[in-house]
């Protein structure tokens, strides 16, 4: 079986292709293909409030590239979503509209419960130990999701608009970075030995950075130097000697921050690093969905 899922972010919009595999009592996710678009809707929506009509067409655009990726692709279900920066721009709905309008393309702008939830639905912490305690932390360019895991089970989750793209806009208050500290701080408080889920593109890079492969555990020292190297050259030299992409150079520096705070204020000794993002939650959601309405016909 085949799925589609489309992640309208603050940085960027991402259509992913998955195949699906059932053998038994067993399920296999493998992603086909990735296209990515450097928009960038967050350097409007978190300063201005409004998506510009120069951004809004790129992304109409863009959308109607992967309608006919999709629609060549031809996959059992597709699922569209929007976050923190189609959250908060005034026009969203309108270009929501526009986006149907001229694609089909249905878009469902999703709050920050709903984004913690599809992320969570990738099941990460069930594959390593489905006793422990994890605190799942999913930064994005509009926002950083937190979702507490104990036995498997969701404690609680929160989201904060606190994002590489709004922090790189100087649209973050000392305020937020308080609320997510009080919020770690409370809730990881009766759960022992917490180890950390990291999700997300830059986390992603950091890891290979790091000198690490998908999947390996990094620590706070691990993140610490690659903080630091990257905060030693210049965005120009970013590009040129770290061999990062330009809408990649800029957002690891707040990415590494955001990072760092959290797993010092859980006091996380590794963080774990799987290959997905809201773009995988997605598919798992679109495959319990096709299951239920397996069971039900």
């Amino acid at each position: 079986m085949k799925f589609a899922a489309i992640d309208v972010g603050s940085n960027a919009v991402r259509l992913l292709f998955t195949q699906v595999f059932e053998n038994k009592n067993e399920t296999y996710f493998k992603k086909d293909s990735l296209f990515r678009v450097p928009i960038r809707l967050g350097e409007d929506a978190f300063v201005k409030r409004k998506i510009s009509d120069e951004k809004a067409q790129s992304l109409i655009k863009t959308m109607m590239a992967f309608k006919y990726l999709i629609e060549a692709y031809n996959p059992v279900d597709y699922m569209a979503t929007a976050t923190a920066a189609m959250r908060e721009a005034e026009n969203s709905h309108e270009i929501v509209r526009a986006i149907h309008k001229e694609t089909g393309i249905d878009l469902e702008i999703i709050d920050g419960q709903r984004e913690a939830e599809i992320i969570y639905s990738n099941h990460v912490a069930e594959e390593l130990d489905n006793k422990g305690n994890y605190l799942y932390i999913d930064v994005g360019g509009g926002s950083t999701e937190l979702t507490l895991i104990s036995g498997s089970v969701i404690v609680d989750s929160c989201s904060f608009k606190l994002g590489t793209v709004r922090l790189l806009e100087e649209q973050v208050p000392k305020t937020e970075w308080q609320r997510m500290k009080t919020w770690i701080k409370e809730s990881t408080s009766d759960y022992p030995s917490i180890k950390g889920i990291g999700t997300g593109g830059n986390i992603n890079k950091i890891l290979k950075m790091s000198m690490k492969e998908d999947g390996e555990f990094l620590s706070y020292k691990n993140i610490k130097k690659v903080s630091d190297l990257v905060n030693s050259f210049s965005f120009e030299d970013r590009i040129s000697k770290l061999n990062l992409r330009p809408d990649r150079a800029d957002v690891i520096v707040p990415a590494t921050k955001i990072f760092l705070k959290a797993i010092k204020w859980a006091d996380i000794n590794e963080l774990y690093v799987p290959s997905i993002g809201l773009a995988d939650g997605i598919i798992h959601v679109l495959y319990e969905k096709h299951k239920r309405l397996k069971l039900e016909a």
